[in-house]
């Protein structure tokens, strides 16, 4: 088995790879001539790899390899500063190759935030909140009009990072279902592959958390961070919320708030064991204008393994004085082994694993630019 870490970073893709059951690990990269990266995803059934991202300066697009990586092609969805100068400057269009060709998507569209591919289908999200889908592998795009036209849509508010559709979740079984996250407009989902959308932030135990300081009482908050699904169980689902962490049992129609026992409300991303639908981590943050480090400068990733009703700090290996690092909301990943494999990354360029479930970790990468998102692949 193969065992393979994406790793999206504000300069470029890197992957790195272990064959030794994750014992040791070698990096290659930057690809995806240097772009930020803000989502690396990989097919295992055809080890297709596909990274979104961009900017201002290079505009939105898409990278897709065929070829674990050793070549990248660009699908480029809008253009940005780079192709107005190229446009208008001959001797930086010779600089760098020509003028880029107009993009399909050429208004709002910023940069591609997140990826996923299901039941044939590829789908990106992007920064302005827009749902994208390809039908040929990433090699051209479609963007779905429901959730643009949405009827909500003009009361959504951007979070710090802007109004991002930041979180996938397709259903495993059924085509066409998928439950998203958008920061700040909550959660949404479909059932006819993006036509239409049913937002859902209804909070089951509004009456009960003490730790809410948004008007929204009744609602979980619109400022979803990060979401997964419990690949066990199909209905569910976790968050890590600006305002704490939760569980939906019923595919995200309602949550329950599960943050009590954790030092703090406020984090970024949450992962879930790959067997156990009880179990799963996150990394809270001594909160929003705090400085979003550690608690007490002290690295930890919080483990339960009764569905977030108590939670266990897990300390070992991680740096315990002085840590000051971020850890963002797609930068957190497990694999599919039995023992919980989990990877998190920083925005100091440092990559942490556990292959005991968050017994003990290990640094297996340093000095990368900031780390954006973590996915893994495995293949045999």
């Amino acid at each position: 088995m193969r065992h393979r870490v994406l790793v999206g970073t504000t300069k470029g893709a890197f992957i790195l790879t272990s064959s030794d059951d994750r014992k040791s690990w070698s990096l290659t990269g930057p690809h995806c001539d240097l772009w930020p990266i803000n989502h690396v995803v990989g097919d295992p059934k055809t080890g297709h790899l596909w990274a979104g991202g961009g900017g201002e300066w290079t505009g939105a697009g898409i990278w897709r390899s065929t070829d674990d990586g050793e070549t990248w092609t660009l699908s480029q969805l809008s253009n940005g500063m780079m192709a107005e100068w190229a446009a208008n400057d001959p001797g930086f269009a010779e600089m760098i190759g020509g003028v880029p060709p107009e993009a399909p998507f050429p208004n709002d569209l910023v940069s591609i935030w997140s990826l996923t591919c299901a039941h044939g289908t590829v789908y990106a999200g992007s920064k302005p909140a827009h749902f994208f889908k390809s039908t040929d592998g990433g090699a051209t795009w479609d963007r779905v009009p429901g959730l643009t036209n949405h009827p909500t849509r003009e009361s959504w508010n951007p979070g710090g990072a802007g109004l991002t559709l930041h979180t996938m979740l397709p259903h495993p079984t059924k085509p066409g279902h998928m439950t998203i996250a958008i920061s700040a407009a909550g959660v949404f989902t479909t059932e006819d592959n993006g036509e239409t959308w049913e937002r859902s932030n209804r909070l089951d135990n509004a009456e009960n958390p003490k730790h809410h300081d948004h008007e929204h009482t009744h609602e979980i908050g619109h400022c979803v961070h990060n979401m997964m699904r419990a690949p066990s169980d199909d209905g569910l689902i976790y968050q890590q919320n600006h305002h704490g962490v939760f569980r939906s049992n019923d595919g995200g129609q309602n949550w329950h708030d599960i943050t009590e026992g954790l030092p703090s409300s406020f984090g970024f991303p949450i992962a879930v064991h790959p067997h156990d639908p009880q179990t799963i981590w996150t990394i809270p943050l001594n909160g929003d204008i705090q400085g979003r480090f550690p608690p007490d400068a002290k690295a930890a990733v919080w483990r339960s393994t009764d569905a977030g009703e108590t939670w266990e700090a897990m300390r070992e290996g991680l740096p315990q004085e002085n840590c000051f690092f971020t850890v963002l909301r797609q930068a957190m990943a497990v694999d599919s082994s039995s023992n919980g494999g989990v990877y998190f990354g920083t925005n100091t360029g440092s990559i942490f694993a556990t292959t005991d479930a968050g017994e003990t970790w290990v640094e297996i990468a340093q000095h990368l630019p900031t780390v954006l998102s973590l996915e893994t692949l495995e293949t045999a």
